[in-house]
């Protein structure tokens, strides 16, 4: 009897799996029992009733749909700026810009260029004020590299920054309020 148990376990085992088969091959799927009492069945509603409808987990302006992709990704926004400070922010951009297209022309991109000249307009170093370091590494071809070059952020207040970047390839200078967890800087992907 050997023979005819192992038998009835194939068989037992393709039936499961086809049976498994059959209900994710289902999934997602509107069938004409699925729509509202009342709804017509026309063309168009038979065309898109293969196309899955929106997941019940997905929140409202959730970028790419994924749930919780807004919680997820809190601390990659930055915070919003008053209008005053966003003014005070970009005249502080304006002269920041000259200078690092100044750097960036006599290929001078190293964080210690940039902070002397940028001390020489008046801004202090330290604390929330100035910062000045080296490009953040960048994953690519399956290693982390990191480009030369410097970045910078300049708190302006406390709801307004400027960030900026020079490097070989080109620079670069913007305004935005701070990141949760990084301040001026936007933080790395963490997943």
């Amino acid at each position: 009897m050997p023979t005819s148990t192992s038998v009835q376990r194939t068989v037992l085992v393709g039936a499961v799996l086809i049976l498994t088969l059959l209900a994710l091959g289902a999934c997602g799927r509107q069938r004409a029992s699925d729509s509202p009492a009342g709804a017509g069945s026309s063309a168009s509603s038979s065309a898109s009733s293969s196309v899955p409808g929106a997941s019940p987990y997905v929140e409202p302006g959730a970028g790419d749909g994924a749930p919780h992709h807004n919680e997820n990704n809190a601390g990659r926004r930055p915070g919003e700026m008053s209008p005053a400070h966003a003014r005070d922010a970009e005249r502080e951009a304006a002269r920041i810009e000259p200078v690092l297209k100044r750097l960036w022309e006599q290929r001078k991109w190293d964080p210690a260029s940039v902070r002397a000249a940028l001390l020489e307009l008046g801004y202090e170093e330290g604390g929330d004020a100035l910062t000045v370091q080296g490009m953040s590494p960048r994953f690519r071809n399956n290693a982390y590299h990191t480009a030369e070059g410097a970045r910078v952020g300049l708190r302006v207040h406390p709801d307004a920054c400027v960030t900026a970047f020079v490097q070989k390839s080109n620079y670069n200078v913007q305004t935005n309020g701070p990141y949760l967890e990084s301040g001026c800087f936007e933080p790395p992907f963490a997943h």
